[in-house]
């Protein structure tokens, strides 16, 4: 019998690169949606904050929209999001809160209450949500998988 080779567990995502036309105005596009730091910024890329993750704006003259390929963009309350994104004109697609940036890119907004990742207490603590709970349905999926 082969013994199979040890594997890496995938833990997490430390960053998810979104390509757009326009540094400046993907910025000013994003900012006017989400409280963000930025991390830094030069000709071709910004680098916005999330905590212990980031998110990396990388410049591309020629973007492709998405279709199903997205990016789930988790937050503390979608609430004001579908309103500014209502301000901004953006269109909605389908099924929660999802909409194309101006380059193409499918965002996703979720809830950090009601999905399974979680952020350890001191980075919650340093981002200034350590009074978010999750939903019940969030506690019993983590408990499922023996992490509640």
């Amino acid at each position: 019998m082969s013994k199979q080779p040890k594997k890496a567990k995938a833990m997490g995502i430390n960053h998810v690169v979104l390509e757009v036309g326009d540094i400046e105005a993907a910025l000013e596009f994003y900012g006017r949606i989400f409280d963000f730091s930025l991390r830094g910024k030069n000709d071709t890329q910004a680098f916005i904050d999330m905590g212990d993750q980031f998110l990396q704006l990388s410049l591309n003259d020629v973007p492709a929209p998405d279709d199903k390929r997205h990016f789930g963009f988790v937050v503390d309350d979608r609430e004001p999001i579908r309103a500014v994104l209502e301000e901004m004109g953006v269109e909605m697609l389908e099924r929660g809160l999802n909409f194309r940036d101006p380059w193409g890119n499918r965002i996703e907004v979720v809830p950090y209450t009601e999905i399974q990742f979680s952020k350890a207490p001191n980075v919650l603590r340093g981002m200034e949500l350590d009074d978010l709970k999750k939903t019940e349905s969030a506690i019993e999926e983590l408990e499922n998988k023996g992490m509640g």
